[in-house]
């Protein structure tokens, strides 16, 4: 057994391991695997790794993230990422783990970096470490990482048709091809750093609009919700596991209201809007992923499908 550089026409190989270890709960494809860890611009080549047996066969691999986006967005470049760590069921408790995880830390703390977060990454798989996998939690805790927060993704199986809200004093609709430049600054206004990161790299991926439901006063846009389905221009977080499910799948978030508007109910409006959107685009299945207000989605019936530990390290005071 031994460690190797990172090696991107073994992609097949990566994906089947993936599929053999996490299939089951959270079935990977080639397509999201090639956007969310070889395409993506934040990946750090030289913090990954593939681990393999005497046979040459891949039996682990871990993805280190650092911000490395040339845009004029607000991103702590004093946080880095470990995307994914994964070692072959038949090959743990041997040190591989370990190996892998020294090499994405080092190279981090050599770029500058001076916090890790296991997940949660620009395009992320996983906001934290499964709940479910208790003793891969364990593990992490004797690396020296530290739970700061459990997230959870949510689901609703729509057993009933929802309406738009009623409020005469606003309006939900898709956002249009012509409304791009205004809904960019009402981002970079009101939502400065991730959430405008990723609708600048949704329209760079010729989005045209309609993955986003705004919210409207007066004619000026006040709030965001964003929408995802299979027809998406790319595959977005919140319909990763479709693959799951034998109806369509569609997602919900991230979503906002500007500050000076909150507190009158345009959140909880502007998520029943996009409800009524997916529902008429077909979606049979509403997943709501990385969040931390159970409560506030319950009111329209969605139900805890997954959580996740956010689990971060310090690097700074390491040798």
């Amino acid at each position: 057994m031994k460690t190797i550089p990172w090696d991107v026409s073994r992609l097949a190989e990566v994906v089947e391991l993936w599929n053999k270890e996490l299939g089951e709960e959270y079935p990977m494809r080639q397509e999201l695997f090639n956007q969310n860890s070889l395409e993506d611009k934040n990946v750090l080549e030289d913090g990954c790794a593939m681990a393999v047996d005497d046979q040459n066969n891949i039996i682990g691999f871990i993805v280190a993230k650092k911000w490395q986006e040339n845009v004029d967005i607000k991103m702590d470049s004093k946080r880095g990422w470990v995307q994914v760590i994964l070692v072959d069921t038949n090959y743990r408790n041997k040190g591989l783990g370990t190996k892998l995880l020294n090499k994405a830390e080092e190279t981090l703390k050599d770029h500058g970096i001076e916090e890790v977060q296991l997940g949660g990454d620009p395009f992320h798989y996983f906001s934290g470490v499964p709940l479910q996998f208790g003793e891969t939690q364990q593990w992490v805790e004797k690396k020296g990482y530290v739970k700061r927060i459990d997230t959870y993704d949510m689901i609703n199986h729509l057993s009933k048709n929802y309406s738009m809200p009623e409020d005469k004093t606003v309006s939900y609709s898709a956002l249009q091809p012509d409304e791009k430049e205004e809904f960019l600054t009402f981002l970079n206004n009101s939502f400065p750093g991730r959430w405008e990161y990723e609708a600048i790299k949704y329209f760079e991926s010729n989005g045209n609009g309609r993955e986003f439901v705004v919210l409207k006063k007066n004619g000026r846009i006040i709030g965001f919700c964003r929408i995802n389905d299979d027809a998406s221009p790319t595959i977005a977080q919140n319909v990763y596991w479709s693959p799951s499910f034998t109806t369509k799948v569609g997602g919900i978030g991230p979503l906002g209201v500007d500050s000076s508007e909150q507190k009158q109910g345009y959140g909880l409006g502007i998520v029943q809007a996009a409800m009524v959107l997916l529902q008429e685009r077909k979606v049979e299945t509403i997943i709501i992923d990385w969040t931390i207000l159970v409560d506030f989605y319950k009111k329209l019936d969605f139900d805890i499908w997954k959580g996740y530990g956010i689990y971060l390290k310090d690097l700074a005071g390491t040798n």
